[in-house]
């Protein structure tokens, strides 16, 4: 097993309270691996088409998510789950959200780019085509001997995730469990939809029917809609699921009542609200937005700033 080193504070910023993050010691934070990181993370290049970034599916402005109920890869296809945020990564204990066997950031990014059911980045097979597309470019070159000036040749898949895992742990703005909160129970025995298991796609056990990782709730206002499937469309509508102590569907093909999921956790059990509660809720979940986060130069596309940006974000 690969060690692991504690953050340095001599780079960047751990909040007040945060304790410092875990850094993989093959894989060390430096300033230029974490400026290569960035500039990749924005870089369309990165994909197969030449026409769709990280940035795609995780947007600043929404504290990394993309507003979509399920995330939509470099070629159109539909991912069966959302886009997560990035928010505070650095703390996970895992990623993804349904795989707690993925333990690193460097392993996560390898996923959307060689996955090929459903295809994200699409960088399977055409591995060397982008890093030719990254070698031929004078400036990305230079910043790649920066990042890793040990290497005669560092142009390399293990170097941009490398690059782009840096980027990722200092994202800064921890950590959750697996949970089954009731949202589906399409046999009345507890099955969630078949494209979406949750962690028992992984672990195969029945207990993990329907277990997602729990996001967080730092900027939670701006990462519409939610839950792992983009389900619930509103903050309204995740105080009302959680009211009700899950959710019941009386038609389609998920009908079911989630609310006597057998694997639901005992922590979903319903609970009441005024009116006026519900709005202390909703003021309390809308203060966690770190407004300076989602729009914080130092993790923006470097290339494109004001006008320009915010248009290409807007499409």
């Amino acid at each position: 097993m690969l060690g692991w080193i504690v953050f340095g504070l001599t780079f960047g910023t751990v909040p007040p309270g945060f304790p410092p993050p875990l850094i993989p010691a093959d894989n060390p934070l430096t300033a230029e691996k974490v400026e290569l990181g960035r500039r990749l993370f924005y870089d369309e290049r990165l994909s197969g088409s030449g026409t769709f970034a990280c940035a795609s599916c995780h947007r600043q402005e929404l504290a990394f998510t993309d507003g979509r109920p399920r995330a939509i890869g470099a070629t159109g296809e539909m991912h069966p789950r959302g886009a997560m945020s990035l928010a505070n990564v650095a703390y996970n204990a895992s990623f993804a959200w349904a795989d707690p066997c993925l333990l690193r950031l460097e392993d996560q990014a390898r996923v959307p780019m060689f996955n090929e059911s459903p295809v994200e980045l699409g960088v399977a097979g055409r591995e060397e085509e982008i890093l030719d597309r990254f070698r031929s470019d004078e400036k990305t070159l230079r910043r790649f001997r920066a990042a890793f000036p040990e290497e005669a040749n560092p142009v390399t898949m293990d170097n941009l995730v490398r690059a782009i895992a840096s980027f990722e742990r200092t994202l800064f703005s921890g950590n959750s469990t697996f949970h089954n909160t009731g949202l589906y129970n399409v046999d009345g025995a507890g099955a969630y939809p078949r494209d979406n298991p949750g962690i028992h796609s992984a672990t195969g056990l029945p207990e993990d029917m329907g277990k997602f990782r729990a996001p967080t709730l730092r900027n939670i206002a701006v990462t519409a809609p939610y839950m792992h499937d983009g389900s619930l469309p509103s903050l309204d509508a995740v105080i009302d699921f959680y009211a009700a102590g899950g959710r019941l569907i009386d038609s389609g093909p998920y009908r079911g009542d989630g609310r006597a999921n057998p694997f639901k956790s005992e922590r979903v059990a319903g609970f009441e609200l005024t009116l006026g509660e519900r709005q202390e809720l909703i003021a309390f979940l809308e203060s966690l937005t770190d407004s300076g986060f989602l729009i914080d130069p130092r993790f923006a596309d470097p290339e494109r700033t004001g006008p320009e940006r915010n248009a290409r974000q807007a499409r």
